[in-house]
């Protein structure tokens, strides 16, 4: 049965994808930012109740007190493709820090770059973080929430930590707090394949840590936030 459901996920997700990437094509050439970010909304939105009422998966946002309305740093667990565009569904105007490689992908590479999403190089050291962090000041200066994943790539559920040191550069050079976000999506999403498994998708939105921690510090306090409380939404059982 969750062979058979996800099967027509797959053809859903298709069809409303292609369908909203079409219909997005005018405020893509004539709109605006904040205009073509309504649209990916819709698009989330339209997928997230695929997801519920064809496979029985559900997402719920936790520690709501905790998310931004305005400017915002965001660093979160990646798990899957999910987490990348969850937060347009909750969150009022998201930028995601994206690999370049992902630019190839039809459509997807020109909306990224005409809704304000942050491209880089991952082999480009520092000459990328400078980018990087010349881009999140211009994005945070329209009032955006700049959401970057910190292991830079997918991990499965309950896999060792790995944590890039970009999110450190950022948080230094922005001066802003950084809000920590956990998840367990990789149980109900998994990075391979296409099953997806009945239960509930949390992204837990956890206390800030607060602007000016020294490096290793901050880093310390980042991961065992966010480990801890993936951990406990994975030994919950969802």
């Amino acid at each position: 049965m969750i062979f058979i459901r996800s099967l027509i996920f797959t053809a859903y997700f298709y069809v409303v994808s292609t369908a909203c990437v079409l219909a997005a094509v005018p405020t893509a050439l004539f709109g605006s930012r904040r205009t073509l970010i309504g649209w990916m909304g819709f698009w989330n939105r339209a997928t997230l109740a695929g997801l519920a009422s064809i496979c029985g998966v559900r997402v719920e946002i936790r520690g709501r007190e905790h998310l931004p309305t305005g400017a915002a740093l965001i660093a979160g667990k990646h798990q899957c493709m999910l987490d990348a565009f969850a937060p347009f569904s909750y969150l009022p105007a998201p930028t995601l820090v994206m690999k370049k490689e992902l630019m190839w992908v039809p459509f997807m590479g020109w909306y990224s770059t005409l809704s304000g999403m942050i491209v880089i190089d991952r082999g480009g050291h520092a000459t990328t973080l400078r980018k990087m962090i010349v881009d999140a000041r211009d994005r945070l200066d329209d009032g955006r929430q700049l959401v970057i994943f910190p292991e830079g790539h997918r991990q499965d559920p309950g896999a060792a930590p790995d944590y890039k040191p970009g999110i450190a550069g950022l948080y230094r050079d922005l001066g802003l707090p950084c809000i920590p976000v956990a998840t367990n999506s990789g149980v109900h999403w998994p990075a391979k394949g296409f099953l997806r498994k009945p239960g509930v998708v949390v992204y837990e939105y956890l206390e800030p840590i607060p602007a000016g921690l020294k490096r290793a510090a901050f880093m310390a306090l980042l991961e065992e936030r966010i480990e801890t409380a993936s951990t406990a939404l994975l030994e919950a059982g969802l």
